[in-house]
């Protein structure tokens, strides 16, 4: 599970955001870990580390993504979701230093990426547990400081058609094909996922070496940005990367498969129960003392 939906990632945030209530019962072992992690406003002071899986772990000794940079934006700052490893934050400083030569862009527009101490969140993913994940809006960064309010509240564009088959001609251009291109090219970076109607146009359009096709997968959602995951740091072994994408561009029967109906408009199951939330004892027992830490 990557998101819960195609515009979860543009829900509004807000510029006088409230602090959440404290928990009755922080200590009670039933207590999900996505209200104890979403409360925690601040990094473990720690070195740094990412532990665990993408979707099941924490991550120790943050780094905060600036709000504003030369050649980006922090969108939605009052998730408070804008910290990472420092991998991952060299990695967005260094893609948006590539997005006016290779885009044509000013600079990108960051979405999510981690808490200050990872773990899950009580809206919105199942990943971005660790440090590692980071969602990039498709929408370039204009020319401009935005204001506080238009980062809370406006809204990225939608690059799929409403019938979820092709790209928006209207939206869609050699710009998106060229940042999720660069993206993909940096050796950090381990998978893009992007909606399938995007991966369709970027299989039909990509011109000359393709092999960076291979990192794009597609899944539901991502209509408005793409989800760049980056690889475990060397020699972290508290961390578990995702096993190696199959050989190939996807751009065959695997990428057929998103287009069958029952798949690209799926019905509810009325009888699917919700599966219960991860709690403190399911996420790797290191994350208990980034939890508590200073």
């Amino acid at each position: 599970m990557l998101a819960a939906s195609p515009g979860v990632a543009q829900e509004v945030g807000s510029v006088d955001p409230k602090p959440l209530p404290p928990l009755a019962r922080p200590d009670d072992p039933g207590t999900p870990a996505k209200e104890l992690f979403g409360r925690a406003t601040e990094p473990a002071d720690l070195s740094a580390r990412a532990i665990g899986f993408y979707s099941r772990g924490c991550l120790a000794g943050a780094k905060a993504l600036p709000v504003n940079g030369e050649t980006w934006q922090v969108m939605r700052i009052s998730r408070n979701r804008f910290w990472g490893h420092p991998n991952l934050i060299r990695f967005l400083e260094s893609l948006s230093a590539r997005a006016p030569e290779e885009a044509g862009w000013p600079g990108i527009l960051v979405g999510d990426m981690s808490q200050p101490r990872g773990g899950p969140m009580i809206t919105g993913h199942a990943s971005h547990q660790i440090g590692l994940d980071a969602d990039i809006w498709l929408t370039p960064m204009p020319d401009r400081n935005l204001s506080r309010r238009e980062r809370e509240e406006m809204s990225a564009t939608n690059m799929v058609r409403p019938d979820g088959l092709e790209v928006d001609r209207s939206v869609w251009g050699p710009g998106q094909l060229a940042i999720i291109r660069a993206a993909a090219r940096d050796p950090a970076v381990e998978r893009i996922f992007v909606n399938a109607a995007i991966k369709k146009a970027l299989c039909r359009e990509a011109n000359g070496d393709r092999s960076w096709l291979n990192k794009v997968r597609p899944y539901y959602g991502h209509n408005y940005h793409f989800h760049v995951r980056i690889a475990c740091p060397d020699g972290a072994d508290l961390c578990k990367d995702q096993d190696p994408v199959p050989p190939g561009e996807g751009c065959d029967e695997s990428l057929a498969y998103w287009f069958r109906p029952g798949v690209l408009h799926p019905r509810p199951n009325p009888n699917a129960k919700p599966r219960p939330p991860l709690t403190l004892s399911s996420l790797p027992t290191e994350c208990r003392q980034v939890l508590i830490s200073d």
